[in-house]
């Protein structure tokens, strides 16, 4: 295991922060730690990085102590942190190369490979550069001391779509290395398109862990259908589709996991118009974790 916690506790005063969490990673998956804003993933973030202390319980990283071993972790690893701070004076080529003598080894290459990729001009004032630029100098210097780890809090914050699936590849590639990655996220599909396995949090405490199959299956999406005359709603009536409301000519419905069946249903009928976003995480945890209970399913 790369990563290991055991009863992982940290209350603010009398606010609970992260609840006896039992949590393991192994080498070279991408684990991703998914729930709503809130839920305790930053605060699981700070104590595998020894910025605040637990409560009780402790952390292992690469089977080591993160408290007592905490300068010997982070020497092997990358961090992407939710609310990063940047010497707005300097340009990015000068942070990178503070920041890069704090490791050994010359990452001059890797940083240009990836300051290109990331379509960033490193010599310009950080003071100058957009939220979506301050977000790519911050995984440059994630990524470019070549770490055995990477723990990410909310990595393509800010980034335009292409950015972000740039960074997914890049994701892919390092875990093609046998790297292993730890990527916070309350977005379901960026965790859907990267990673090998889940850890649902909520309020504090970790609630599920799911493979990736699994997830997908647990899905939950809406869809307005607007047919050119009005239907029967027994007509949408199946597994896994539930019709929510129907006014006229426009139906509303929750799809639950796969939509082949809606799909080819649809097929078979006078559809005018379909709105059928993306998953989002809100609808999901409403369905099968708002009233779970705090014990992790095995």
């Amino acid at each position: 295991m790369i990563i290991k916690t055991y009863g992982l506790t940290k209350y603010y005063g009398k606010v609970r922060g992260v609840e006896d969490l039992d949590l393991e990673v192994e080498q070279g998956e991408i684990f991703g730690f998914l729930g709503p804003n809130g839920a305790g993933k930053t605060t699981t973030i700070r104590l595998l990085l020894d910025l605040i202390r637990p409560t009780k319980g402790h952390a292992e990283i690469f089977g080591l102590d993160t408290r007592r071993y905490s300068w010997q972790i982070r020497q092997r690893l990358g961090n992407v942190p939710g609310d990063d701070f940047l010497y707005e004076d300097m340009t990015g080529t000068e942070l990178l190369d503070l920041l890069g003598r704090l490791h050994t080894g010359d990452h001059g290459a890797r940083r240009q490979e990836l300051a290109e990729r990331l379509e960033i001009d490193l010599g310009r004032k950080i003071k100058g550069y957009s939220t979506g630029m301050k977000q790519k100098v911050t995984l440059i210097q994630a990524l470019m001391n070549d770490p055995e780890l990477l723990i990410l809090d909310e990595p393509t914050s800010g980034l335009d779509p292409i950015m972000q699936q740039e960074v997914y590849d890049i994701l892919l590639e390092e875990k093609a290395r046998g790297k292993t990655v730890f990527l916070s996220s309350h977005i379901l599909p960026e965790v859907e398109r990267v990673c090998d396995r889940v850890g649902i949090v909520r309020e504090g405490h970790l609630v599920d862990l799911e493979a990736l199959p699994d997830l997908k299956r647990k899905k939950v999406r809406k869809m307005e259908v607007i047919f050119k005359e009005e239907i029967a709603p027994e007509m949408l009536t199946m597994d896994e589709v539930e019709v929510v409301s129907k006014e006229g000519r426009r139906v509303n419905l929750t799809v639950h996991g796969n939509v082949d069946k809606l799909i080819k249903r649809l097929a078979e009928l006078e559809v005018e118009d379909v709105v059928f976003p993306e998953a989002t995480l809100e609808d999901t945890f409403m369905t099968f974790y708002s009233h779970e209970s705090h014990e992790v399913k095995k």
